[in-house]
């Protein structure tokens, strides 16, 4: 075999080795960019479904005031109805001191008063439902809150966790090259040098 075609060979060689090194790090290339198109559209995806929930929070937020006010007025309205009461009372002892034989239309108000104070019963048997509600709603935001929590922070946890350690790669197969491009500098050095020595003897 001559030099020149020595040399061929050598070159060959040197052209599958850097092929052999450099496909693994094209492959390694192209699967972070893969994570890194799926990262994204999975952060685009959280996004959307944080702020969903938080349109469904200020909605219940929102609610939750209603209720609180109308709660108010039905307190309000009951307390008129007790001082109605308290004053048709004081009406029907008068009517039973001044009249006494008005005993039976002062029954009949009784059980008016009567039926009024099953109203006010049903009022607080109200009031407690709203309240039974409003706990329900605490329960969900507290759910809502523990999901936070558990679920879509461990993710974006490990959405993070992911992208460090495919840089963390990268930048090993980074360091890679640059060592491939040096050896590859050396090596036509060398060549240079042997084919001016072999120029030199013929």
């Amino acid at each position: 075999m001559t030099d020149h075609e020595l040399l061929l060979a050598i070159s060959d060689m040197m052209d599958v080795k850097l092929k052999s090194e450099l496909q693994p790090v094209k492959n390694e290339l192209k699967e972070m960019n893969t994570d890194i198109r799926e990262i994204k559209e999975d952060v685009r995806n959280l996004k959307t479904d944080v702020r969903i929930m938080q349109v469904d929070v200020e909605n219940m937020k929102e609610d939750i005031r209603i209720l609180q006010t109308d709660v108010g007025d039905m307190k309000e309205e009951i307390r008129g109805l007790q001082t109605d009461v308290k004053g048709m009372k004081e009406d029907i002892r008068v009517l039973q001191t001044d009249v006494k034989d008005m005993k039976e239309d002062i029954r009949v108000l009784q059980t008016d008063v009567e039926d009024m104070k099953e109203d006010i019963q049903v009022l607080q048997t109200d009031v407690k439902d709203m309240r039974a509600d409003i706990r329900v709603l605490q329960t969900e935001i507290h759910n809502l809150k523990l999901c936070q929590e558990n679920i879509i922070l461990p993710r974006l946890n490990t959405i993070e966790a992911c992208y460090t350690d495919t840089y963390r790669r990268y930048a090993c197969y980074t360091d890679r090259i640059e060592a491939v491009f040096e050896d590859v500098k050396v090596l036509k050095l060398v060549a240079a040098d042997h084919s001016e020595r072999l120029q030199k003897l013929a």
